[in-house]
């Protein structure tokens, strides 16, 4: 049968980029105004408002505090630091930035499967040798939304040796509802070679002003900020982060909408006979393999964006409820054509 989704939509839904679907607080939109008066003028390149105003929120030094223009730019500069001919490792699949960055800058690669869509943080530290320089540790990890908890974490980190940077990348933390997700920055005292990103992009809804920051031992942050092009954060997009952690409990009440909306999303799946990993970030994963390019294409043709990872499966990010509902009208229009090549092949293909 054909691959018939119904009427085109003029408009498409994007589900595809994890942005938040909420529009920005009127503490935002007059943020972002107002820092347009002195886009004449350069922006403070040390971030120092900035980093102070997360030093405070997250309770340490500011000295522990680099800020970059997304967390995609410090995790550049992380594997700039580990050097080209360096190993990073990392869990495949994972953020699909990482590849792409270690072949930018000669770090060898060594790619950890996924096991139950999840970090297979043993074998990850089995992988580690004399040559490995960094590791990258997602959580919740993207594409799958899965997390790792302390527990685990803090046994990785007890193999792992002083001379290997470990980067846990939580830009998705605000969306963690397990009570297991603390986060790993209280790990970080106990941890000098470990650094903690995080992103404004996701629940705190900036995603096109670049602002992320990361926590770690004085003495990396000191070599990340010597690496940092000069004036990378813009002076809107400074003024704005420090507004949005003035409204950070109305924001992170959006989060927690967007959590209720995910829970949602997966249990409709669930009924609709998708396995579905739990999911602690703001999406979630179907691991449909050869399907996935198909399925992909049939929710374009209802008029809805996914991520498709051709092979693999599909990322499909937590929108609003009616985009939600889109989406999932599309999967049931799916499951009945599926169901009705099976009653005329006899095969599901």
């Amino acid at each position: 049968m054909g691959e018939t989704a119904g009427p085109s939509h003029a408009a498409t839904r994007g589900l595809s980029r994890n942005e938040s679907p909420h529009d920005p607080l009127p503490d935002i939109v007059a943020s972002v105004a107002a820092g347009g008066r002195d886009v004449n003028r350069y922006p403070d390149p040390a971030c120092t408002d900035l980093i102070l105003a997360l030093a405070d929120r997250h309770g340490v030094e500011a000295d522990r505090v680099a800020v970059g223009a997304g967390s995609c730019a410090l995790l550049q500069s992380l594997f700039q630091l580990a050097g080209s001919g360096a190993t990073a490792v990392y869990a495949w699949r994972s953020f699909e930035y990482y590849p792409v960055l270690a072949d930018q800058l000669g770090v060898r690669s060594e790619r950890v499967p996924l096991v139950d869509d999840t970090h297979d943080l043993t074998a990850m530290a089995d992988r580690i040798t004399a040559t490995t320089r960094l590791v990258v540790i997602c959580n919740p990890n993207n594409p799958t939304g899965t997390l790792v908890g302390p527990e685990q974490l803090r046994a990785f980190l007890d193999r792992t040796p002083p001379t290997c940077l470990v980067a846990l990348d939580e830009a998705y933390f605000e969306y963690v509802d397990e009570p297991a997700g603390a986060g790993g920055l209280a790990l970080c005292d106990r941890y000098p070679n470990l650094v903690v990103l995080r992103t404004f992009s996701k629940a705190y809804g900036l995603a096109g002003l670049r602002v992320g920051y990361l926590v770690g031992a004085p003495h990396v942050v000191a070599s990340l900020r010597e690496m940092a092009l000069p004036y990378a954060v813009s002076g809107p997009a400074q003024r704005t982060a420090i507004a949005a952690l003035g409204v950070e409990e109305v924001l992170l009440t959006r989060a927690r909408e967007t959590i209720a909306e995910r829970t949602r999303v997966r249990a409709a799946l669930l009924a609709d006979g998708f396995a579905v990993p739990v999911s602690q970030a703001n999406f979630v994963w179907l691991g449909l393999g050869e399907d996935a390019g198909p399925f992909g294409r049939w929710c374009a043709r209802a008029g809805v964006e996914t991520r498709v990872f051709d092979g693999d499966g599909v990322r499909v990010s937590i929108g609003s409820p009616a985009d939600n509902d889109a989406f999932l009208a599309a999967v049931r229009r799916w499951r009945i054509r599926r169901a009705a090549e099976l009653l005329t092949t006899g095969t599901v293909g």
